[in-house]
């Protein structure tokens, strides 16, 4: 009773840290919470289309736009004619880090850095100087540390991807990078939470996807950086969703 009296409230816009939540993004995290707690397994049919707009007061573009973004989240399969399915079940670990409101924003800001960083990379291999190369290997330096620190090293992670952002010579990398630290870091902290409560693997593997992009940008192979810095950013979405 206490889900379906939360749903009933969706059709207003909440405030949430000062901002407006869309509607999508509460649709979106709704169905979330309900695979979570299991009201949807893996491998169930999701309501309709229909069913799921008058459940919660909305529009069927809205659903549409909420079930868009499950399915890039790797979270659910769509077919035509059949309907959408749960793919996968994330972890309730990962509302220890984030409240549902907010995972639809940090989806947006993985799709955002995947644009702007991987051509980040590729211009810092082909840009920077000795003095740039030094400041990305002392920040792929400081990010061990951290790790063998046990640390949550997201200080460390985002002074990495600035100093590649210096490198490129174009101030509106790293004035963007800057412009939008506090989304940037908050989702590097959630990544890197729920890495700690996971195999020893994870984090090790975190930083390899760093060594690779680094030893890139610092031997001049600009395809290679970008490869490296759209493939780590990819991961590391999928390791907040998916798990």
């Amino acid at each position: 009773m206490a889900n379906h009296q939360q749903r009933e409230e969706l059709p207003g816009r909440a405030q949430s840290g000062g901002q407006t939540t869309k509607l999508s993004d509460r649709v979106y995290g709704d169905i979330i919470d309900r695979i979570i707690k299991r009201e949807f397994e893996e491998g169930d049919r999701l309501p309709s289309e229909e069913a799921l707009a008058r459940s919660h007061g909305v529009s069927r573009p809205i659903v549409r736009e909420a079930l868009a973004r499950l399915r890039k989240d790797g979270l659910v399969d769509s077919h035509r004619g059949a309907g959408s399915f749960v793919r996968r079940r994330p972890t309730r670990a990962m509302l220890d880090f984030a409240p549902l409101e907010s995972l639809a924003d940090i989806q947006r800001c993985f799709e955002f850095r995947i644009a702007v960083e991987t051509e980040s990379a590729r211009l810092a291999a082909l840009n920077a100087t000795d003095e740039d190369r030094q400041a990305v290997g002392e920040a792929l330096g400081l990010l061990e540390q951290r790790i063998r620190d046990n640390a949550l090293g997201v200080d460390a992670d985002f002074g990495f991807h600035l100093a590649i952002a210096r490198a490129t010579h174009n101030r509106y990398f790293s004035d963007t990078l800057l412009s939008l630290e506090q989304p940037i870091t908050y989702g590097q902290n959630l990544a890197r939470g729920l890495g700690l409560r996971r195999p020893l693997h994870h984090l090790p593997e975190v930083q390899e996807e760093h060594r690779h992009i680094a030893d890139s940008i610092l031997t001049g192979d600009s395809e290679a950086a970008a490869r490296h810095m759209q493939a780590h950013l990819g991961n590391s979405r999928r390791r907040v969703f998916q798990g």
